[in-house]
């Protein structure tokens, strides 16, 4: 399974397979510098790195060339002639998936290194990996509205400090002082207040679709699995002009979602950046063939309803408990026979 292997050792010469370079438990590496994965160059630099030993094969349409992000044929079509399925395409949302397989391979080259004695190795490999995962969750939780939540706490507690300065002023006739912190207070908050708005409606947040469950688009009528969910649209302002969120009807304050596109249906669309409206779930259980890279990674197998069973790191990184198919009740007929 996937948090069992790493990527490198999971690699399969058959088609719809992720596979890895030779392998690597060995190679020589240096710990990622915090300021590497907190600048915006730092990141695409860890990225690099992280899927330097990554290809896809099997397909025509990507190159065997290290760097997916450049060969994955990834051009918006649509512009001004209308949108086509190339509009929803997110390189972002591809980098954040990566990344995950990324840090699914770091703890199993952790744990192998234990089980190999070499103690040394394996505090490098975890010191790297908790740089890493400290900026995953630092845009999590940006994504889920945590951090304007944290925000808001910490403006609170400014105010607090701010208002006993302000008595204090006001005890010692320093009014001039008084006049600034009182200014202050109140420019706090108002930002208090918006930061609290911002991570109560991150909290509240309603997903008509879950992880696994597969989907079909309602504009280009591709078969697509859900695989990650946002709140509200976290792409760049360029991309959602490409994509032409403006005119959704429900625009960008939407759910969106990170889905895996059929290869058979779109060849050059691995991962779609799709608003909520622009999903619709089958009417029946679709037990039929779904190829995707990236499936055999992310999910255990199919359900007897024909959705994927998302991985325990999956459903961690997203707070989404099991989801469990409910048992039909016995009809009339079954207890008769009964």
């Amino acid at each position: 399974m996937v948090q069992g292997v790493s990527l490198s050792t999971l690699a399969t010469c058959g088609k719809s397979r992720l596979c890895g370079s030779s392998p690597f438990w060995m190679a020589p590496f240096e710990p990622f510098k915090r300021s590497q994965i907190t600048s915006v160059s730092g990141r695409h630099l860890v990225w690099n790195q992280c899927v330097h030993s990554l290809f896809l094969i099997g397909y025509p349409y990507v190159s065997r060339h290290s760097d997916i992000k450049a060969q994955a044929a990834w051009i918006f079509r649509g512009g001004e002639q209308g949108l086509d399925a190339s509009s929803e395409q997110s390189e972002s949302a591809n980098e954040d998936i990566l990344m995950f397989f990324f840090q699914l391979d770091l703890a199993t080259r952790v744990q192998y290194a234990l089980n190999m004695e070499q103690y040394d190795i394996a505090q490098q490999l975890r010191n790297k990996l908790t740089e890493v995962e400290e900026e995953v969750i630092k845009q999590q939780q940006s994504k889920r509205g945590l951090s304007s939540k944290s925000e808001a706490q910490d403006k609170a507690l400014s105010i607090i400090r701010l208002r006993s300065d302000l008595q204090n002023a006001i005890e010692n006739e320093d009014y001039a002082l008084a006049a600034e912190l009182r200014d202050e207070i109140s420019k706090l908050e108002a930002e208090s207040l918006a930061a609290s708005a911002k991570a109560l409606a991150h909290e509240n947040a309603q997903y008509a679709f879950r992880l696994g469950q597969k989907v079909r688009h309602k504009k280009f009528d591709y078969k697509a699995v859900i695989c990650g969910m946002d709140p509200v649209c976290c792409e760049s302002s360029s991309w959602m002009e490409n994509a032409q969120v403006k005119n959704l009807s429900r625009g960008s304050t939407q759910p969106f979602y990170q889905v895996l596109v059929d290869v058979h249906a779109e060849p050059n669309l691995l991962v779609a950046y799709v608003p909520e409206e622009n999903l619709l779930a089958p009417d029946k259980p679709d037990m039929g063939r779904f190829d995707h890279p990236y499936i055999s990674f992310l999910f255990y197998g199919m359900d007897s309803a024909g959705d994927f069973i998302p991985i325990k790191q999956l459903r961690e990184k997203y707070n989404k408990p099991r989801h469990e198919i409910p048992i039909d009740p016995p009809n009339d007929e079954d207890r008769g026979k009964a």
